[in-house]
């Protein structure tokens, strides 16, 4: 198999909306940006002429960045022919609770789904999935849904649906109102289910939402036969995988065991997972170009949420670190006019991705969505990331919000904690605080608030930075 590479190059990203592409035009990007975002151009009789796009939502389950060696051909495609989003993000990295934001385009502390328990409390009024459906598309659900959903629950606003009770081999799922079993391997039954549905657009005029979903790259990363003792490029980690003084780290993390070793075999396995992703995403493809239907197809890729690979001896997700709400962000819809292979610098999040379906559709959505529409030229100077700790139970990280900008984050801990429907309880007090300077400290080494003096503080801009969290926490 060939390698990708995961470098990611500064360049002049393209963006674009239909009914906004008769012309190029130029806009200031962020501050801490390296270059001016450009507005992609394209005809106007293209612009005027189009139709409403198929929208295509891939989301794979605990992708981090750095793993598009095993995705050379969804790369190919999506990439080649579409946008790179080099500074992709999840709000909260936890599966529910950001799919709930991928959904509803809704910051968790607005969409009321804090934990992976709390599926119900999601207002599925607000889900881009209703929009679609109201304004006529056809659609389709095709793999993992949200976590604690009852399997014979049929997933609102969806015309049909093959939902998977997480699980790579011989699982169950709910296809159009039946439980069963089916066997086999459980992403090679995804990509046959969404061919399925791609098939139908041959005679059915409706333009077309396919939600697909695979359960890779989760653990226990069960590759498919073919894939069980692919060999992957070795990796040796990074420098916040080995960090020996733990010191200036949250309680958790000074006592987190995780090795080189851990971290390496959980990369093998992922990668091999992804193998059979990247094969469903190129069938995908061919389909579309069988269909006549791949120009006009708005295509999002995304992960649900990152993965550390032992950084600061934590192996799994929900903690504030970059490989954890890192994620490979990809779109493509040459119809629109992205199409070209470019490379998006903007601070993106898996909040814009309701907004930009929306946007590319043209609805107006009639509930409140905290992200942007990754159409328009609009760049946000930082992000908020969160995340809540569920019951009272001792270890684990607590609960945490961040601001993530592009040269630095500021984290806080709470007394906080969430029940099962993801009600907040607790004191709110600050219990202890993180500032890392990302620009020279990119791995997270040094925490600057560690022993820090109130000028210090000053200094470094905490007073300002803690007040603009707890605006963002409430907003």
């Amino acid at each position: 198999m060939s390698k990708t590479g995961d470098s990611e190059t500064n360049g002049s990203p393209g963006v674009g909306r239909r009914g906004f592409l008769a012309g190029a035009a130029a806009v200031a990007a962020a501050a801490a940006a390296p270059t001016a975002l450009q507005l992609a151009a394209a005809s106007p009789a293209a612009a005027a002429g189009a139709t409403r796009p198929n929208i295509l939502l891939i989301v794979t389950d605990d992708q981090p960045k750095h793993t598009e060696w095993a995705t050379p051909q969804t790369v190919n495609w999506i990439v080649g022919n579409g946008v790179r989003f080099t500074d992709g993000h999840v709000t909260t990295p936890l599966c529910a609770p950001s799919r709930s934001s991928v959904f509803s385009g809704r910051y968790a502390h607005n969409h009321g789904v804090r934990n992976n328990a709390a599926s119900y409390s999601l207002d599925q009024h607000t889900t881009v999935q209703r929009y679609l459906k109201q304004a006529g598309y056809r659609t389709g659900l095709f793999g993992k849904y949200l976590n604690s959903w009852t399997l014979s629950d049929n997933p609102p606003h969806f015309d049909e649906w093959a939902l998977l009770r997480p699980a790579y081999t011989d699982a169950d799922w709910n296809i159009n109102g039946a439980v069963q079993t089916l066997a086999g391997y459980t992403t090679d039954i995804i990509r046959s289910r969404t061919l399925a549905f791609l098939d139908r657009a041959a005679t059915d005029t409706r333009p077309w939402f396919a939600y697909v979903t695979p359960f890779a790259s989760h653990e226990p990363n069960v590759p498919a036969p073919q894939y069980a003792n692919t060999a992957v490029p070795p990796w040796n980690g990074r420098p916040s995988v080995p960090e020996g003084d733990r010191s200036d780290k949250p309680a958790y993390i000074q006592n987190a065991t995780a090795t080189l070793a851990d971290a390496q075999a959980v990369r093998t396995r992922q990668l091999r997972t992804l193998l059979s992703v990247d094969d469903a995403v190129q069938a995908i493809h061919d389909k579309l170009v069988a269909l006549g239907q791949l120009d006009n197809t708005l295509v999002i890729y995304l992960g649900d949420n990152g993965y550390t690979w032992a950084d600061h001896g934590w192996l799994k997700k929900s903690v504030p670190y970059s490989p954890a709400h890192e994620v490979p962000f990809y779109l493509s819809w040459p119809a629109g006019g992205l199409g070209a292979g470019t490379v998006d610098n903007r601070i993106v999040a898996n909040i814009d991705v309701a907004p930009t379906i929306l946007d590319a559709v043209g609805i107006a959505p009639d509930t409140p969505q905290d992200g942007h529409s990754l159409l328009t030229a609009y760049s946000r100077d930082h992000l908020l990331v969160e995340w809540w700790k569920q019951g009272t139970a001792a270890g684990g990280p607590p609960t945490w919000s961040s601001y993530v900008a592009k040269g630095k984050q500021y984290t806080e801990y709470y007394a906080l904690h969430t029940d099962s429907n993801g009600a907040v309880s607790g004191t709110g007090e600050v219990k202890f605080r993180e500032y890392y300077d990302l620009s020279g400290d990119p791995y997270q080494l040094t925490n600057l608030l560690h022993q820090a003096s109130p000028q210090d503080e000053q200094v470094l801009g905490i007073p300002e930075l803690a007040d603009r969290l707890a605006a963002d926490r409430i907003a």
